[in-house]
């Protein structure tokens, strides 16, 4: 067995825990083709995976979540993948999440869009993500609620909360629950009284639920 079967062998023995097992062989092959070196990190609260460009001779680096579920660790790979393809393409003269980027996108994930790969209702749901990608695919809420009915442990988001609710953020901020403005509802932090704007689907952890405690 040559050198470059052995990394792909090797490859797909670890991508078998964190893939659906119908998409392993072509990111095994992927890891070899466009040479990149896949690190799987910790949760990060601020982002689920990056790219980063060569640099001091060193390969293409892309990071991903390990805690992600099957179908959003693919997701998320195959973005950062497409941010390696453009910057093959590019270098840094485009956006980074502009038209050339989305194109690569659409164009990666297509081999994987099949109920093969996902389950039904991820499928309906990315499908019509891809009509217009965005920067993180949490950006889409159907698409974000449908991946987290996949997660090992359900997640408990605000959208679940009733108004008035006391919720901690970040495991340490104290915050309470207030009225939805367009798509997001308006929090406010008790240390500071400072009031944000928080997506339905943020996990939060439930502090403890207070009534006739208006948000001003």
């Amino acid at each position: 067995m040559d050198l470059r079967a052995i990394q792909f062998q090797r490859n797909s023995d670890v991508l078998k825990k964190y893939l659906p097992e119908g998409a392993v062989p072509l990111i095994a092959e992927w890891i070899v083709k466009y040479d990149f070196k896949l690190k799987i990190k910790k949760e990060r609260s601020t982002r689920l995976g990056d790219y980063t460009s060569p640099r001091n001779g060193l390969n293409h680096l892309i990071t991903v979540n390990h805690n992600l579920n099957k179908f959003s660790f693919l997701i998320t790979l195959v973005h950062e993948v497409a941010h390696l393809v453009t910057y093959n393409q590019f270098k840094n003269t485009v956006a980074p999440h502009g038209a050339e980027w989305k194109q690569n996108f659409k164009e990666l994930i297509q081999p994987f869009l099949s109920t093969d790969i996902f389950p039904l209702e991820v499928f309906a749901a990315l499908r019509k993500y891809m009509q217009n990608p965005a920067a993180s695919s949490c950006s889409d809420v159907q698409l974000l609620r449908t991946l987290k009915l996949h997660d090992n442990n359900p997640s408990l988001f605000i959208e679940h909360l009733p108004i008035h609710t006391m919720f901690l953020y970040n495991g340490n901020r104290l915050f309470q629950k207030g009225e939805k403005i367009k798509k997001r509802y308006k929090c406010k932090e008790m240390s500071t009284g400072n009031v944000y704007l928080f997506n339905p689907l943020v996990e939060v952890d439930v502090f403890e639920a207070i009534e006739n405690f208006p948000l001003k």
